[in-house]
């Protein structure tokens, strides 16, 4: 729960009130900052905050201290510091800038406060874990689901646009180089690709508008490096009318993007178990707190880590995946307006 806390500062012949937006630490068995990047991917106050906060809340008295930095480097520095002078115990980062993220690890640092990396490592500094997927794989994923599609179509030689990531984020480039390992041993053809700043779908919609009245039906597909910059991608291709429909991959099993799966519009994502990935988090952060050695099934960069498996998911998966691990519900996916589709797909 973030808190702020007030300076009260009185003289004989004047009062004022000096107030700060720092959060405070309470007096529970401890404090444990958590610091995401965006809100445009529904992901991190969907899943990764409500489940690492209850993770911690199961584990003991401890205090977790929440800030989202909506895409702002600068802006994450600040809460980093505001927790830091607040005298948090343990510091989960996930940063908007890896490069720039180092010097909030540095402050950590010089505090003694450890600090865990959490689903994007950061850049440098000496960090105490790091969480995550293996972002490599999940690029394969995307382009041997996008590589079979269009062989299923007869258009294994056809041309793609690659719609990356941020270029400010580590993951978004392991998922280009995962992607293109399998991209350069196919026969399609890199039309033109695109780094989306913040990977938001409104920049991603107006790139990929531009590249369809460049190329029109030269796209027989789009490789979009998550379920953010998909949306944006269907949207300019439905705008323009292009037919056949591109195949269109995605990433996070966003609750819009199955939509958009069952109803046609995009192929495919990649179902990363947040809960689980939250939950070791929180276990790590609390061991952390409390001076237990932790250890990783894996080390990136001499740190210890975990790093937990992508799934693939297309129509035929739903149900085996997203629906069965409880991440959505039937009912969840098929609302009203996809009903009939979802009957169609065998899912209702």
């Amino acid at each position: 729960m973030r808190r702020t806390f007030a300076i009260v500062v009185a003289v004989t012949l004047l009062a004022g009130v000096l107030s700060a937006c720092v959060p405070q630490a309470g007096s529970s068995e401890g404090t444990i900052a958590l610091l995401l990047p965006d809100k445009k991917t529904a992901r991190y106050e969907t899943f990764d905050r409500p489940v690492f906060e209850a993770r911690v809340k199961e584990l003991g008295d401890y205090d977790v201290l929440y800030a989202n930095a909506d895409q702002d480097a600068a802006k994450q520095q600040q809460q980093a510091e505001s927790m830091l002078t607040a005298g948090v115990d343990v510091l989960v980062l996930d940063p908007v800038d890896a490069q720039a993220a180092v010097t909030i690890v540095n402050a950590a640092n010089a505090q003694d406060v450890p600090v865990i990396a959490y689903d994007r490592m950061v850049a440098g500094g000496d960090l105490a874990y790091y969480v995550s997927f293996d972002n490599t794989r999940v690029g394969r994923l995307q382009a041997t689901a996008l590589v079979e599609a269009l062989e299923e179509r007869d258009q294994a030689d056809g041309g793609i646009l690659m719609v990356n990531g941020s270029p400010t984020d580590n993951n978004a480039a392991s998922f280009r180089e995962g992607a293109l390992e399998v991209i350069r041993d196919s026969g399609l053809r890199v039309l033109a690709e695109y780094d989306t700043p913040d990977w938001s779908p409104d920049k991603a919609q107006s790139w990929v508008a531009g590249q369809i009245s460049q190329f029109g039906d030269e796209i027989a597909g789009v490789y979009a490096a998550n379920d953010g910059t998909a949306s944006g991608a269907v949207a300019a291709l439905r705008a323009a009318n292009v037919s056949p429909f591109p195949v269109v991959t995605g990433q996070d099993a966003e609750l819009t993007a199955l939509q958009r799966i069952v109803a046609g519009d995009q192929h495919m994502t990649v179902y990363k178990a947040l809960k689980q990935q939250a939950t070791r988090a929180a276990d790590v952060a609390v061991d952390l707190l409390n001076g237990r050695p932790v250890e990783g099934e894996f080390e990136v960069n001499g740190t210890p880590a975990t790093l937990l498996d992508p799934v693939a998911v297309t129509i035929d998966d739903i149900l085996d995946t997203v629906v069965a691990d409880g991440f959505w519900t039937v009912d969840d996916i098929c609302t009203p307006e996809y009903e009939a589709a979802c009957e169609a797909a065998g899912i209702l």
